[in-house]
């Protein structure tokens, strides 16, 4: 969730301290999992995955980690390894993170890269460079 919720338009206040500390504690504990193989999955440990966020929901149960595939590519791949190894993933986190309660683990592509690409093409544009510069 970051500041605000990631993905889509949320009211009213933003995550607490709490899930925020907590979400930033878990996406640099599976980062490092997944960056060491530490996961019994040679499919897993083939792919490079970067952790961007995770946000917890307001009672800690429920963790969603926002990832992207080096290169971009093997996105569906990607969602389908991780939640193959939910279990062993949540209980290693589990036991590196020393959290009393480690939460149920969701894995979703971060879009945010796709987007700062689509913004990248629509300012090379030679119509929008025009408009920009007028």
């Amino acid at each position: 969730m970051g500041v605000m919720a990631k993905n889509k338009f949320h009211d009213g206040p933003g995550p607490s301290q709490r899930q925020l500390r907590v979400g930033e504690l878990i996406r640099r504990t599976l980062s490092e999992v997944l960056a060491r193989g530490d996961i019994h999955d040679p499919d897993l440990n083939r792919m490079s995955i970067t952790v961007s966020e995770v946000s917890t929901s307001p009672d800690l149960k429920i963790a969603t980690a926002y990832v992207m595939p080096l290169g971009g590519q093997g996105h569906e791949d990607c969602i389908e390894y991780l939640a193959r190894n939910k279990g062993e993933i949540r209980r290693i986190i589990g036991k590196k993170s020393a959290l009393k309660f480690t939460p149920d683990l969701r894995f979703r592509i971060d879009e945010t890269f796709d987007r700062i690409d689509h913004t990248r093409e629509l300012f090379n544009r030679d119509d929008v460079r025009r408009d920009l510069e007028d």
